[in-house]
This record gives structure tokens, C-alpha cells and sequence, in this order.
């Protein structure tokens, strides 16, 4: 049965829009946590666990997500762990997450001119405290524009969780198109809600990045 397009499609749609909204903040904050631990690791005096660092990297930063899911939802009951859509989704966006920005930080923290960490030693400063009071702060400031810049992509990858059967936005698009054969409008609403989300993120990246340009 056809049905028409109306309030109750339209809540639906934003109904799941909640949920990649909800599971894009999951995968960034969780993914922000990974990644401080991998920035920090990579820049670590420790070889072996900077060996296992950038094999994390390069495992998650040269496959492409669609493939980390699938392994993960589909993979992990071969072994005997069963994990449910959004269990998946929300661990396999948050080791992606995890890897990029890792990756990002890492390259900022390198950036930091050498005499920050060395005027820190010469103030007998220890480790933990040179990292977490000198260089962290100034290289996270340095990395605002690159990590937003980040979270526009980890909301448009949220979309790929429609291939395991996670309701987001995106899958909830087809259901709704599939009833009303639609496709035009619907996903045009569909689109018009991931741009009411990106595009002021993209546009606050790119001030933050003028801002700091103009301040160097």
C-alpha cells in the first residue's frame, strides 16, 4: 500500500535523525578518548607500544569503514560474541574515530616547536606533567579546526549504518521513500537535514581556521 507523505513520515524521519545525531556524539567523544590515548602513545619514548600505535592506524586509516563494520557485525558471532546493530555501528564509527584522530593530534603535538618540551625538562619538569600542562593544551587548540573538519565526516559516515539495519537518518530515508515512492523528495528532506547539521560545523571550522591563521 502507497502511502503519502506527511507529518507522520516526516517524524519518523526525525525521529532518526535523533539517532545520528545521538550516535555521531557517541563515536566522537569515545573516538576522542581513543585518540588522545594513540596521539599520546605515538609520541611516547616507548618503540613497542608506538609499533602497536601505528599498526592501529594503519589497520583503520587503510581500510574503509563499510569493511570495519561488517567485520564487526558480522565477523564477531563467528567467534561467539554477538553484538546487536547499534552496538556495532557505535564501536565500529568509534574505532575509526579513534584512528583519525589519533592521527591528527599526533601531528600537531610533532608540530609544537622542539623548545616547548625542552624549556618543560630544563624546569625539571616530569613526563605527565610537561604533556598534560605544556604540550596538550597548545596542540589541541592548534588541531580545533582539523578535529571539527573531522566531526562533519563522522556525521556523514554515521549513513553507512543503514547496510547493517541500523535505523539513522539515512535508513530511514529508504523506508520512508520505499512507502511513499517519493525518492526525490525524501531524500532531498534527508539531505536538508544532514546539511542543517554539517554545514555550520564545516563553517566553524573554517572560521576557527582563519582565526588561528590570522594569530600566527
Amino acid at each position: 500500500m502507497v502511502q503519502t507523505l506527511g507529518l507522520n513520515q516526516i517524524i519518523i524521519l526525525l525521529e532518526a535523525f535523533r539517532w545520528t545525531i545521538l550516535l555521531a556524539a557517541i563515536a566522537f567523544v569515545c573516538g576522542a578518548g581513543g585518540g588522545l590515548c594513540i596521539a599520546l602513545i605515538r609520541t611516547a619514548p616507548f618503540r613497542a607500544l608506538r609499533g602497536l600505535a601505528t599498526a592501529f592506524i594503519i589497520v583503520f586509516q587503510g581500510t574503509p569503514l563499510l569493511m570495519q563494520l561488517f567485520v564487526i557485525y558480522y565477523g564477531l558471532p563467528l567467534i561467539g560474541i554477538t553484538v546487536n546493530a547499534w552496538v556495532a555501528v557505535a564501536a565500529g564509527l568509534t574505532l575509526h574515530a579513534s584512528a583519525y584522530l589519533g592521527e591528527i593530534w599526533r601531528s600537531t603535538i610533532m608540530a609544537l616547536p622542539k623548545g616547548q618540551e625542552e624549556a618543560a625538562k630544563a624546569l625539571g619538569l616530569r613526563y605527565r606533567t610537561r604533556i598534560v600542562d605544556v604540550i596538550l593544551p597548545q596542540a589541541l587548540r592548534i588541531s580545533l579546526p582539523s578535529t571539527v573538519g573531522f566531526l562533519v565526516q563522522l556525521v556523514k559516515g554515521t549513513s553507512l549504518a543503514a547496510i547493517i539495519g541500523f535505523t539513522e537518518l539515512t535508513r530511514a530515508g529508504q523506508i520512508v521513500s520505499n512507502a511513499t515512492y517519493q525518492p526525490l523528495i525524501v531524500f532531498g528532506l534527508v539531505g536538508a537535514l544532514y546539511f542543517a547539521l554539517c554545514w555550520p560545523l564545516s563553517h566553524f571550522s573554517f572560521q576557527l581556521e582563519k582565526r588561528f591563521a590570522s594569530a600566527r
